[in-house]
């Protein structure tokens, strides 16, 4: 299966914000199952300065398929207008599952 992790700046998201977005926006397009964590995470800003915020890591193995892609994309694009981040990170890869 496919698996992507999606990396999300939070500094400024509540815990009940967060539950949300996951229930609104990603459950809904991955109905199947899902692994969320929280993290630490720091960045360079266009402007050269080092950021550091909490962070969330989303965790999804799904076919490896346009409509996969669509949904992916449509998360990060709503988190990003939701709470005003210049990016979500998408790291993606294959691998071997059994449940």
């Amino acid at each position: 299966m496919a698996r992507t992790e999606l990396l999300f700046g939070a500094g400024h998201v509540s815990g009940a914000q967060w539950r949300a977005f996951l229930s609104h926006d990603v459950t809904p397009r991955f109905p199947d199952g899902l692994t969320a964590m929280n993290g630490y995470g720091q960045w360079k800003r266009p402007d050269g300065k080092i950021s550091v915020e909490p962070s969330h890591v989303l965790l999804l193995w799904h076919p490896l398929t346009p409509v996969a892609d669509a949904r992916i994309e449509a998360i990060r694009d709503a988190y990003k207008k939701r709470f005003h981040q210049l990016s979500v990170m998408r790291v993606g890869g294959m691998d071997c599952v059994s449940f």
